[in-house]
């Protein structure tokens, strides 16, 4: 920044990105246009962090606002590249080329993810590794005999739109905004793009300046959670905190409260893999005050459970052998793999699972058990 150069008041500025959001866009909460603006600065400061959090506009039905969500981005974020159906190949050839490092804007990612488009493996470990600054993806180059392993940088900012979910591995390093249709009393501008995109242009030119000016406050900071932020949330939201501290004014405080609210909306959205789910429902709902169940009494009880999967697993019921295999990949506080036992019943053996096996997957994957609506007994033998 030169000398004649007037500094930018960075809490202005974003407070001017978020209003320029709250114009078109109908986020379910305030923390929403709060992440969103504090994203859309995060991508011209990329070289400051050492990972960037993808930006998910999600929703279980079309007409949520999502592309719109993604087009306003568009105009503030450096060199967008927006995608629909590309392939990993041209994704990571994009982002070494010698353009620049673009802004991946990646819509209708449900094509790509969704229940009926396959695994898109190429595609899902691009996402992935460049979520890291020292991502990379490798690929043979040449022909022939003559072919050799070259790195293709893969580091760059993704914001994605789509119905339904993502694959875990993405949601976790995601700022998940849920996206809804629009209530007949909530209103937005109408988006017109020969005039409005000029409007976010010039916002973005400025972010591009204040950025020039906040880097080195922003390389190496390391911005205090809050509580209860750690491991990969915290990944996810380290830079956006910096970037608030940087900007000052209320953000430092809206910021965090806007972390705190959306990472406890993830948690509450997030029922964790299927084995999590299992081990769930077998400590909430199966197991409770139970020190031991045969098997057949298991199945029963998880097939009959309201909003459960297990009554239709790809069309079939959970059974013994399923139920098997995925207790088995979770270890007992022995370190030994979950597996049946004899029960001994009136009259005869059943092979069935002891919950003594299953406290120490419990206590590591579960998420807490939830609260007993009931009061506490009192404790009458304390009493005088």
């Amino acid at each position: 920044m030169s000398a004649t150069t007037t500094p930018i008041d960075g809490a202005v500025l974003l407070d001017e990105v978020e209003a320029f959001h709250r114009r078109f866009n109908a986020f379910p909460q305030d923390a929403s246009y709060v992440a969103v603006a504090l994203w859309d600065a995060h991508a011209h400061l990329l070289d400051c962090f050492d990972s960037t959090p993808r930006l998910a506009f999600l929703s279980p039905e079309p007409g949520s606002g999502k592309s719109r969500a993604l087009e306003i981005v568009e105009t503030l974020v450096p060199r967008p590249m927006v995608a629909v159906n590309a392939s990993a190949a041209a994704l990571f050839r994009a982002v070494s080329g010698p353009e620049g490092r673009p802004t991946i804007l990646f819509d209708e990612i449900d094509t790509v993810f969704g229940p009926k488009a396959g695994d898109n493996e190429e595609l899902r470990g691009f996402l992935n590794a460049g979520h890291r600054r020292t991502g990379v993806t490798y690929r043979c180059v040449g022909d022939g005999g003559n072919q050799t392993v070259q790195a293709f940088p893969s580091y760059t900012a993704v914001a994605v739109a789509g119905l339904g979910s993502l694959p875990d591995t993405i949601l976790t390093r995601s700022v998940i905004i849920r996206m809804r249709r629009r209530a007949r009393n909530e209103t937005v501008e109408p988006f017109r793009a020969r005039i409005h995109e000029k409007e976010g242009n010039a916002l973005r030119d400025r972010l591009a300046q204040w950025a020039e000016q906040a880097k080195e406050v922003v390389t190496g900071a390391w911005p205090e959670m809050p509580e209860g932020v750690t491991d990969r949330p915290a990944d996810v939201w380290e830079g956006l905190l910096s970037i608030a501290d940087a900007a000052g004014g209320d953000w430092p405080d809206r910021a965090r409260r806007a972390c705190a609210a959306l990472v406890e909306a993830s948690r509450a959205t997030d029922k964790g893999s299927l084995g999590i789910r299992l081990l769930t429902d077998l400590r909430d709902h199966v197991m409770i005050g139970i020190d031991r169940l045969p098997t057949v009494a298991i199945l029963d009880r998880l097939n009959a459970l309201d909003d459960a999967p297990w009554a239709d697993l790809n069309g079939k019921p959970l059974d013994n052998r399923r139920l098997s295999r995925m207790l088995a990949e979770y270890m007992t506080a022995d370190n030994e793999p979950i597996s049946s036992r004899n029960i001994k019943t009136a009259g005869s053996v059943l092979k069935g699972y002891y919950a003594a096996d299953l406290w120490d997957a419990w206590a590591r994957y579960c998420p807490p058990p939830p609260e007993s609506p009931l009061p506490r007994l009192l404790d009458t033998e304390n009493m005088a």
